[in-house]
């Protein structure tokens, strides 16, 4: 961990979406130097118990403003309501772009004069936009915040972007990734160790686009186990990095973390492909109960390609559940495309549906919480599968 050296005693900092998570954590580390903290959540409007908004914060002084407030819809274009892309575009893009305005005149009376976006480098690779356009393009105009601004009040302002190498344990990768994912990933207090660092450094340190990890070598940090949810265990990379999915996944399982089918004891002669979606949807629903179709209340259509391919469907609304080839009676809350190879993979929990969706082996098309739900049932079969 960074140890706290008072240089932000006596500052303002100023930070969007800091009720919990990141924001909070920014927070926190701020505080222990003595800053004043100022937080803004979802209102311009000054809380009784709690005042002190983007307003009110600048009437006084504002030295340092973090923009972390974010939405995320992790859909594709036809299955993103624009109700939804304007959340995101307004949370995201002009929620930064807003607040930043409001505080620049302050901020240049300010000898520290920080602006820090939480948003990834600008990595034009197709292969995260594909998945979710809206999204991207979202998180990307905070990064353009950052190219723009840092350029135009250089020697004034300092702009810089801040972005987690690994998976960050928060409440939205919880909904993300489903049961377990905590494991993968590290504590908010990396993020802010790193944005410490950050403020700590001279107006001139501008434009940059910083990796939490990088940052933090830099400093001298060499034991990031600390930083680990689960220290030892292999860890999710995070999005719009450079690196591969596909290439992300090899190395990950590589080191454990996705076992791969093949064992070292020898095994006898696989089943014949056409028969391992079939006896994983047996599995499936041997493993129906009651309580677990009044849990989910979803019916899940599956699109396979491959040998023992077609439609299948696992119906968690009707009583007691039910599976079968074919399309359900009803209409589907979700609805999943892949490989045959990769469905059998993803049940048996030899594939984990966070990497499948990543790497774009796994689309889904519907109600994504519903599609969450769904992985917890996977952890409950994947020892009978």
């Amino acid at each position: 961990m960074l140890p706290n050296t008072g240089k932000l005693a006596g500052c303002t900092v100023f930070i969007t979406g800091a009720s919990r998570g990141i924001g909070k954590a920014i927070a926190l580390k701020a505080a222990k130097d003595g800053a004043n903290i100022v937080i803004a959540a979802k209102t311009t409007q000054a809380h009784p118990k709690l005042p002190g908004t983007i307003y009110t914060a600048a009437e006084e002084r504002i030295d340092i403003l973090v923009n972390n407030a974010s939405a995320i819809s992790l859909t594709n274009t036809l299955e993103t309501p624009m109700k939804r892309v304007d959340l995101m575009m307004n949370v995201n893009t002009r929620g930064t772009y807003l607040t930043s305005k409001a505080c620049i005149p302050y901020l240049k009376k300010s000898k520290i004069a920080h602006i820090l976006n939480l948003s990834p480098p600008l990595n034009l690779n197709p292969l995260w936009f594909k998945q979710h356009c809206a999204y991207t393009i979202a998180k990307y105009g905070m990064s353009m915040c950052v190219l723009g601004m840092a350029e135009e009040f250089k020697g004034e302002i300092a702009v810089n972007a801040l972005w987690p190498k690994t998976a960050i344990h928060t409440a939205a990768m919880d909904m993300l990734g489903g049961s377990g994912i905590e494991s993968q990933c590290r504590k908010v207090d990396i993020i802010a160790d790193a944005a410490y660092s950050i403020f700590k450094k001279p107006k001139s340190f501008t434009g940059n686009f910083i990796i939490d990890e990088n940052i933090l070598r830099e400093e001298g940090v060499k034991n990031f186990d600390v930083y680990a949810i689960k220290p030892g265990h292999p860890l999710l990379p995070d999005f719009f990095l450079d690196e591969h999915p596909d290439t992300i996944i090899k190395k990950v399982e590589s080191r454990g973390a996705v076992p791969e089918l093949k064992e070292e004891k020898p095994q006898p002669p696989p089943k014949p492909r056409s028969g391992a979606v079939e006896e994983t949807f047996r599995i499936v629903k041997d493993s129906l109960t009651d309580d677990v179709v009044q849990a989910t209340q979803a019916i899940y259509q599956f699109e396979l390609s491959g040998e023992d391919g077609g439609t299948w469907f696992l119906d968690l609304k009707s009583k007691g559940g039910n599976v079968g080839y074919g399309e359900p009676s009803h209409q589907a809350d979700v609805v999943m495309s892949m490989s045959t190879d990769d469905f059998v993979k993803m049940f048996s929990g030899k594939l984990k549906p966070t990497m499948a969706f990543m790497s774009g082996k796994l689309k889904i098309k519907g109600n994504m919480a519903l599609a969450i739900k769904l992985e917890k049932l996977m952890n409950q079969m994947n020892a009978r599968l």
